[in-house]
């Protein structure tokens, strides 16, 4: 199981989608991604792969986690391992750029 993170942006996203009754069930759609990513990030459901140009611009392997799918402007969860560890740190919690 790892620890998660997010950073500041990240935990705005998060709460913006919270508080916003229009986006409920996108919500409930990242809740669910993030209790997949604690327990395995591995998890076909996430259908987790490098994003590679963030990669290339921050410099770490980013990695991109489907939150939704077949839905227009589906988001999706952008995140690292570490800094530790055991911990997956999430940057941001966006629709599909």
């Amino acid at each position: 199981m790892f620890k998660i993170y997010l950073t500041e942006g990240a935990r705005d996203q998060y709460e913006n989608l919270k508080n916003s009754k229009g986006l409920q069930k996108r919500y409930k759609a990242v809740k669910k991604t993030l209790v997949l990513l604690k327990n395995n990030p591995r998890h076909p459901g996430l259908n987790t792969h490098e994003y590679s140009k963030l990669s290339k611009d921050i410099g770490i392997k980013i990695l991109e986690a489907y939150a939704e799918q077949n839905t227009p402007a589906a988001y999706r969860i952008f995140w690292y391992y570490g800094p530790h560890k055991k911990e997956i740190t999430v940057i941001a919690i966006t629709p599909h750029p």
